[in-house]
């Protein structure tokens, strides 16, 4: 019997549980909690130790409503540009990737709560008129739950792939505050709008509908100078990483100047900014059994495969990986969380207390790692003071 489909509103409503938005909900968790989506072949782990991860829309839409229902706070993913094959070897490591400012607009209508926030390269041939447009639209898909994760791109063959040539660091997060400042613009300014910049102009320009919140949120990742400028200034999130390669110990140690910093940045500025982190989690029955799958996976690497991740990465002006070796590589994630359930709560909670506010977790084989985080992981950070 045909069912006829559900009407869809045709005027969206800014989506509030009690009085917040999901981004307001967001800020008032102790620990801040995101998921970092597979949409790339291999997810983070260039390894060819069993699972069913999945590059594909479905699987990935799966894991974000899986989140979303846990009361993970946001979702997102890397954005790539790579060559056939990608980083090659036997597994052809993310030689298929998602889009992940398309994919946003297709997990708008499935999720309920999350923030779904989109990886843009913004200097690869986009003008800020399309992404303003664009990302007002998939917040009207969502009740007002998008975001925008700004990458200038630092590896030199991807903006040659768009015909365009490599430009320095210092430049580019120059480039991209004019195209941030204009985008700010498109969203707020109830008239057209001449814009004459150095790098990208507009003649009665206007973007409407408005996003439905405030100005959608702005997420950047930043190590260097030039990067964490632009981020202090604009960005709502922060993702940094650890100074002292994947070692939670070390991570731990390190971490705490590298967050004030950030922190005193910022407020010099005005500015209140929260600064997360990226944990791979292996998380097992015991501290033995995680670390027993730890070592599968590393010793079930692609060398191929990893060789070339690392080497990529390392190859641009980034200053981010510089403390990782191949073996933190062939994991993948910038900090390693291994062991019990109780284990990983307790690293939460040292992370926190280093100033952290926040976590984007990564796993090895998402579905089912996380359905035991959320069986097993999830109610101990309540139990911690993590979550509210």
């Amino acid at each position: 019997m045909f069912s006829p489909r559900p009407r869809i509103s045709t005027a969206p409503d800014l989506h509030v549980v009690d009085g917040l938005t999901s981004f307001e909900r967001a800020l008032d968790q102790p620990l801040m909690v995101g998921l970092f989506l597979p949409h790339q072949q291999g997810a983070w782990s260039p390894s060819k130790a069993p699972r069913d991860t999945d590059w594909s829309f479905a699987y990935n839409a799966e894991c974000a409503v899986q989140a979303d229902e846990m009361g993970f706070d946001l979702v997102f993913a890397l954005a790539q540009w790579l060559a056939k094959d990608g980083y090659g070897g036997e597994i052809k490591f993310r030689a298929n990737a998602l889009d992940p400012f398309v994919a946003s607009a297709g997990l708008a209508p499935l999720t309920k709560n999350v923030l779904l926030i989109s990886t843009v390269h913004v200097l690869y041939g986009l003008h800020p008129l399309h992404v303003a447009k664009y990302g007002a639209v998939i917040d009207h898909m969502s009740g007002g739950r998008w975001g925008i994760n700004v990458v200038t791109g630092y590896k030199e063959k991807e903006p040659r792939m768009f015909g365009l040539e490599p430009i320095g660091r210092d430049e580019r997060y120059e480039r991209a505050s004019e195209f941030t400042e204009l985008m700010k613009l498109l969203w707020t300014r109830d008239e057209n709008l001449d814009f004459d910049g150095r790098w990208w102009s507009t003649g009665q320009a206007f973007v409407a509908p408005k996003p439905l919140n405030r100005l959608p949120v702005l997420v950047n990742a930043a190590s260097s100078g030039a990067g964490l400028n632009y981020a202090t200034s604009y960005s709502d999130l922060i993702f940094t990483t650890s100074p002292a390669g994947a070692d939670p110990e070390k991570t731990c140690q390190s971490l705490p100047d590298r967050v004030r910093h950030i922190k005193a940045m910022a407020k010099e500025k005005g500015r209140n900014i929260r600064v997360l982190i990226n944990p791979h989690v292996i998380c097992r029955s015991t501290d033995a059994e995680a670390w027993e799958w730890r070592d599968r996976i590393l010793a079930e690497r692609d060398w191929v495969a990893t060789e070339n991740f690392a080497a990529d990465f390392l190859g641009g002006d980034q200053d981010s990986w510089r403390g990782h070796s191949l073996e933190n590589w062939s994991v993948g994630g910038n900090v390693h969380l291994v062991g019990s359930p109780t284990t990983i709560v307790n690293w939460m909670v040292r992370l926190k207390e280093t100033g952290i506010d926040g976590v984007q977790i990564n796993f090895f084989d998402f579905l089912p790692d996380l359905a035991c985080f959320r069986e097993k992981v999830w109610p101990l950070m309540f139990e911690a003071g993590l979550r509210n």
